[in-house]
């Protein structure tokens, strides 16, 4: 499906009734990523809607700028076009960052909030020029040049072997980004507030969801995160990377499903 946003085309899933849930993917990623969520969760009575956000999957891809902000104005208007006044909201990894944009400026619109896999310190100088200098290469050389950088982290160390047909579906969808989608959500990410010391302020019901082997973002962000958030529950996937879950869905799931069982309806 396709809805006509803020000036682009915005694509998604939306499957399932009940109680909405919204799921961010991250970078370089794209909605498809969710699909072993997608029979837990609307098996469990609830509505599960999946964006692909503006440059990623079957979006749009202008030239930009890209920012946080502009991807949390695409996910409100996105719910406008459904009729969803608020929903839960689960953003991994780049998503978590949208997730956090979105707790700040639109607090209303979210019932719950889950981040996955995801950090709330900025980046520091080193990792600024790194997201720069990548921005930089992508439009040169084109998105193979993040697939390979991007595919040996995603993935915990033992799944790199042993799930070679869910590396090649990843890689997959990463090398068919588009390279502007690409340096936006690059530079989106360089240029995120940093909310490291800010998580107090998130007064939603909220989950942290780490993973054990997780080489991007280290379950202690997660931990970081269900610590500052008032009430924040914390839920680490074991023997699973940073596509959590992909690599484990069935403990993935589990943690997902208590969360969202525990709010009732909203």
């Amino acid at each position: 499906m396709e809805a006509l946003v803020n000036g682009i085309s915005l694509a998604y899933d939306d499957q399932g009734s009940g109680p909405p849930l919204i799921l961010i993917h991250g970078f370089p990623l794209q909605r498809k990523m969710w699909h072993p969520q997608i029979q837990a969760v609307t098996g469990a009575g609830f509505r599960l809607v999946t964006p692909d956000l503006r440059g990623f999957g079957e979006s749009d891809a202008p030239d930009g700028p890209y920012s946080m902000e502009i991807f949390a104005d695409d996910i409100v208007a996105l719910m406008d076009h459904l009729s969803i006044g608020q929903a839960v909201i689960g953003g991994m990894s780049m998503g978590g960052y949208v997730l956090m944009n979105l707790l700040e400026r639109y607090p209303e619109r979210v019932a719950g909030a889950c981040f996955i896999v995801t950090r709330a310190p900025a980046d520091d100088e080193a990792g600024k020029a790194r997201r720069l200098h990548l921005a930089q290469e992508v439009m040169k050389f084109g998105p193979q040049l993040v697939a390979d950088a991007f595919v040996e982290v995603l993935f915990a160390e033992q799944n790199l072997t042993e799930r070679p047909k869910l590396v090649e579906e990843v890689y997959g969808w990463m090398s068919a980004t588009d390279s502007r989608g690409l340096a936006g959500g690059l530079l989106a990410m360089r240029e995120r507030t940093d909310y490291g010391a800010l998580l107090d302020r998130f007064r939603v019901p909220a989950l942290a969801i780490g993973a054990e082997d997780d080489r991007a973002i280290p379950a202690e962000f997660s931990r970081a995160i269900a610590a500052g958030v008032p009430g924040c529950r914390l839920c680490i996937v074991p023997e699973a990377g940073h596509l959590a879950n992909l690599e484990h869905p069935g403990a993935f799931n589990d943690c997902l499903l208590e969360f969202l069982t525990s709010l009732g309806s909203w």
